[in-house]
């Protein structure tokens, strides 16, 4: 398939680099505001949006915003772990009844599968030319959000010697039992690390992993309160979850960029092309990709697709981690996913 060459970490870093440190103008038209502000009031109908955003992000930023944006579209939100909504997705596949309008979920390489089976609406919204992420050259997705896998720690709990310092060094004896992560049969973003680490390191890595006491966990809050409580001295979770609770709670959690590159997730949004409302699925893709919608995006401690957008609060610029980020076989993942998981399960889950 031509579209392979999309998610080419090094074209997309060379890309969202140069725009970055060069800057993108960020001044805004009033008028073209206010024109496209008419046009969202003219915009009605229903709109099923399924979606991974987590719910307290979901109700805080998402449902407002989309709702004083769109306000004679309705909205209905289905909520869920990107493996749970891709299992919802499935049987709906297989009745001929796809439920939803939008699909908003963290693994890029479903998006793949979905073009792939023919199941994506191209639409190339006029905001695309502000995104510096990956994009479908015929428009089936684009990225929306921009997450990031990396290793946190408690620097309260642990010796200054022992903050981690890379993916590696989770092997080490001095972590043994102390050290957890996302089950990647739950979480799209657990699954694209578990893929990405297992090219780079081999998977040899997860077999010591396992023999280091590698605990997987259902969810990122036992992770979270694991790593407050000193119970584990270091994790593989998602760095918006570790930057909410520096802000929002004043933890002392901190984030270790591994020094063999992060694991970098543009997560993508997408319209399937049984929808009933193309012309509300088109202007929910457009309002995300606006600066207003990517600002409510880095609210939410995720990276924007947008160069004239800040990172999120306590982030670095993603211009300064792309350069190292490891590289990642979306099409791969894409049509191995069974056999990457049962690697995963044997090797780690398997008692």
């Amino acid at each position: 398939m031509k579209h392979t060459k999309l998610f080419t970490a090094a074209a997309a870093a060379m890309a969202l680099a140069a725009v970055l440190m060069t800057g993108c103008g960020g001044g805004g038209d009033k008028k073209a505001a206010t024109a496209s502000s008419n046009a969202n009031t003219k915009v009605k109908g229903d709109v099923m949006v399924y979606t991974s955003i987590y719910p307290d992000i979901l109700d805080k930023l998402c449902k407002p915003n989309v709702a004083k944006e769109l306000p004679n579209l309705k909205v209905t939100w289905f909520q869920g772990g990107t493996e749970k909504v891709k299992t919802k997705i499935a049987g709906e596949i297989k009745a001929n009844k796809v439920g939803a309008d939008v699909l908003m979920v963290a693994d890029p390489s479903y998006y793949l599968y979905l073009k792939n089976k023919g199941l994506l609406l191209n639409y190339k919204s006029p905001n695309l030319k502000d995104v510096i992420a990956d994009k479908d050259p015929d428009g089936a997705w684009t990225a929306v959000r921009i997450n990031n896998m990396i290793i946190a720690y408690n620097p309260d709990k642990i010796k200054k010697e022992d903050i981690p310092t890379s993916w590696a060094d989770l092997t080490n004896p001095k972590y043994k039992g102390r050290i957890a992560m996302p089950n990647p049969m739950l979480s799209g973003t657990a699954y694209v690390a578990v893929g990405a680490l297992a090219d780079k390191m081999g998977w040899e890595y997860f077999d010591k992993l396992k023999a280091n006491g590698l605990r997987v966990e259902e969810g990122n809050s036992a992770i979270q309160n694991k790593l407050l409580t000193g119970e584990y001295m270091a994790a593989m979770i998602l760095e918006e979850n570790i930057l909410k609770l520096q802000e929002t709670k004043h933890e002392p959690l901190k984030v270790c960029y591994p020094k063999e590159g992060c694991i970098i997730i543009n997560s993508p949004i997408g319209i399937f092309k049984s929808t009933k409302n193309a012309e509300g699925s088109q202007a929910m893709v457009d309002w995300w990709l606006t600066k207003e919608g990517q600002q409510a995006v880095t609210a939410g401690w995720m990276h924007s697709v947008r160069g004239d957008v800040e990172p999120p609060h306590g982030a670095p610029k993603l211009s300064t981690l792309l350069p190292n980020a490891i590289k990642i076989d979306w099409n791969k993942l894409a049509n191995e996913e069974a056999q990457i998981k049962e690697q995963f399960r044997v090797r780690v889950m398997d008692k």
